[in-house]
């Protein structure tokens, strides 16, 4: 039974495009290791930007940086 954990920072992430990252990845799992798409579990964890940290800084000052 694959489990995949999708955290991304919560910035707008709408229910579509959440519907869409878990089945693309069911697919992926289904194609490439032959798993069941009834036992993938997907579960989506938005993260708070202040929360999430690159290079040593606060995800959003990183970013103000001009560093993506």
């Amino acid at each position: 039974m694959p489990y995949v954990n999708i955290q991304v920072t919560r910035e707008n992430v709408s229910a579509p495009q959440k519907a869409e990252l878990i089945a693309g990845v069911t697919e992926l799992l289904q194609r490439v290791l032959g798993k069941d798409p009834a036992l993938t579990h997907v579960v989506i964890d938005e993260i708070d930007p202040d929360n999430w940290g690159v290079g040593g800084l606060p995800a959003l000052q990183y970013r103000q940086r001009g560093a993506r």
